[in-house]
Parts: C-alpha cells; structure tokens; sequence
C-alpha cells in the first residue's frame, strides 16, 4: 500500500495502539506515517501523545512543535502543550495557550474549565 491509504492505515493503528495503552507501539505507527508524510501535522500530533504517555516530555514537546509549524490551529496539539506546561509548573503559559485555543473553540467545556481553574491558581500566588 501507498500514498493516502498507507497514511490512513498507520494513522489508525497508531490511535488503536493508543486506544489499548500501547504508547510504545503506537510510536513506532506514528513515526512510520512521519517518514510517509513528514507535512501531515496528525503523525507529529500521534507521536507526541505516544511519547507523552512513554514520560519523554522533551521528544513529546518538540514533536508538539512540529504538529503546530505545519498546523497552527491544530489546537488538540496546542492542548497538548498547555497540558505539559502545566506540569512544567508554567501556568502563565498554560492559559495563554487554552486562552488561545477559546479563541476558536469558544464552547469548549474542558477547556473553559481549565482557564477557570488557572485563573485561581495564578490568583492565589498574586495575593
């Protein structure tokens, strides 16, 4: 198989690997679909989360990074990072980014929640 189906198949694998709690092989789907279409944001985006859920913070932010150059409305990704910004104990950063993704998601429950969320904690440090 090549071209769009191949893309499709090592896309969905690599969400199933996911899905059932197999970073480690949906990694390696992710970065076969990266080295089929290295401009397709989607493979950049899956990887990260494999990575993310592997504890390779560094590897998972620079494939974050890479989702965003190609996709920059991509704002699973853009969640993604505000995710690990948090955990980097950058809050500031975090809700800028869930500030941003509000801009075009303004529905979003989960991402309401957070900003909601943030905005005490940031409140609480500035008292």
């Amino acid at each position: 198989i090549s071209g769009p189906a191949a893309m499709e198949l090592l896309l969905r694998r690599g969400k199933e690997a996911l899905e059932e709690g197999q970073p480690d092989v949906a990694a390696e789907h992710f970065t076969a679909l990266i080295d089929h279409a290295p401009d397709f944001s989607e493979g950049y985006y899956g990887r990260a989360s494999s990575y993310y859920l592997l504890g390779l913070t560094g590897p998972a932010l620079d494939d974050i990074r890479q989702a965003l150059t190609l996709n920059p409305r991509h704002f699973e990704a853009m969640r993604g990072l505000a995710i690990i910004m948090e955990e980097l104990e950058r809050p500031d950063d975090a809700l800028e980014l869930y500030e941003m993704i509000l801009v075009m998601h303004p529905n979003s429950q989960e991402v309401l929640g957070s900003v909601d969320r943030l905005k005490l904690q940031l409140e609480g440090q500035s008292l």
